[in-house]
């Protein structure tokens, strides 16, 4: 099994990066691929712009690694209650090319931040629409409060009961 990680952030020190990548790690006998989403950016987003200058070959670049996947675990961060600008940006000009922006792949779909909450309001909506741009979401997990429930030194979840959780829903990943 092809395993794609990535957060649905730009940021250079990205928790969601870091749990992304530990819940791959957890995919045993799994190939997983990590991505950086600063690696496609890409200009904003403006229907002039795509008439003009036609959709960005980082896009069809970006849809192919999801296409070369089995499952996907995407990370999201929360900027102001939904999705990262730059996330964002490059979905929308992925869903320029084809709507099922995901292509039918199972998803185990996260969150985390700093906070009490652990980006609980991206992730309902990341859940709620993803199916929409052909997600098969087969599990979702809030990390709340990440320098408390994940040792950044270990690069492991600290807290048992998550642990147990993401261990239960990355299996289940794998068998989708």
């Amino acid at each position: 099994m092809r395993i794609l990680a990535f957060a649905a952030s730009n940021s250079s020190v990205s928790i969601n990066q870091q749990l992304a990548e530990y819940a791959a790690s957890l995919a045993e006998g799994a190939e997983v691929e990590t991505l950086d989403i600063h690696d496609y950016e890409m200009p904003i987003y403006r229907h002039d712009r795509e008439e003009a200058d036609g959709i960005p070959q980082l896009a069809y670049d970006f849809l192919d690694k999801i296409g070369a996947a089995d499952a996907l675990i995407v990370s999201f961060a929360e900027h102001n209650g939904t999705y990262s600008a730059a996330f964002k940006n490059l979905f929308d000009w992925c869903s320029r090319t084809d709507r099922d922006v995901w292509q039918d792949k199972p998803m185990l779909l996260l969150a985390t931040s700093p906070g009490e909450r652990g980006a609980k309001s991206v992730l309902e909506f990341a859940v709620n629409s993803s199916p929409r741009f052909g997600a098969n979401v087969v599990g979702q997990l809030s990390v709340p409060s990440f320098g408390d429930n994940f040792d950044r030194d270990a690069g492991k979840l600290a807290n048992g009961s998550i642990q147990k959780e993401l261990r239960r829903l990355v299996a289940e990943l794998t068998k989708a």
